[in-house]
């Protein structure tokens, strides 16, 4: 589905972003990886060349808009250009309520979270233009539609992302560039390991999904991977909940 491809990934030293890159080698694109874990990031790297693919490896901070513009830089100047960008690096941010919440946590939260997206898509969308089009597809979260009490930056923020992804598609979808979004629930990654740490709330969270199991990373990579394909190419402006059920109760 994306051969021949280049395909830019933030957050691709674990998780959904690792998840993501190996299904775009499998598709038989080249990759550009970015994290702030150089370890991760590396392994990542490693896996993606052990299917034949090329993977070039690039430290940045998405909650820096000069490190954003440099991805894209970095993209175009060693491959020559950018086909499909996958924003994917987030963080949780602390649990608490609303008007226990740090102001710093809310400001670090949003500068990664939504910012972070804003940054990229804006230097992506520039380089897209050059080359006739491309696809980019954010990952939001279950909570960019619904409220998750104890989490109001983030569910802030991914609502922020959903409603970013709608602007971007209507001011580019006739020039070449898709924009979707998709989003996850609650899925088995080091984020979540570190939330779903006993019996009791494990319990709650495959509770919450009527498929009565957490996600698994790679389910959701199968998504993006195919927003980003030729196949979803009447697809624009979307959002692509990816949660076991969770927001259909």
């Amino acid at each position: 589905m994306l051969k021949n491809k280049v395909v830019l990934i933030t957050g691709a030293g674990s998780g959904i972003g690792r998840a993501v890159a190996l299904v775009c080698a499998r598709e038989g694109a080249s990759l550009l990886l970015s994290d702030i874990d150089e370890a991760g990031t590396e392994a990542t790297a490693a896996l993606v060349r052990e299917v034949g693919n090329e993977a070039l490896v690039v430290l940045a901070d998405v909650g820096v808009a000069t490190d954003c513009q440099m991805l894209v830089e970095r993209c175009c100047s060693h491959f020559g250009r950018l086909d499909v960008a996958c924003n994917n690096a987030g963080i949780s941010g602390p649990s608490l309520n609303t008007a226990d919440y740090p102001v710093d946590d809310w400001n670090h939260v949003i500068q990664v979270n939504l910012s972070g997206v804003f940054y990229g898509m804006k230097y992506q969308i520039e380089a897209m233009l050059r080359t006739g089009g491309g696809a980019i597809v954010n990952v939001a979260s279950i909570l960019g539609a619904v409220g998750f009490a104890t989490a109001p930056a983030y569910a802030a923020a991914k609502h922020g992302v959903v409603g970013l992804t709608h602007t971007a598609a209507l001011e580019y979808s006739a020039q070449g560039v898709r924009v979707n979004a998709v989003g996850p629930g609650f899925i088995r990654t080091p984020m979540i390991e570190a939330l779903d740490n006993d019996e009791a709330t494990h319990a709650m969270l495959v509770a919450a999904h009527p498929m009565g199991r957490l996600g698994e990373a790679e389910e959701v990579a199968e998504l993006v991977v195919w927003l980003a394909s030729a196949r979803a190419s009447f697809v624009t402006g979307a959002y692509y909940p990816v949660d076991g059920g969770y927001l259909a109760r």
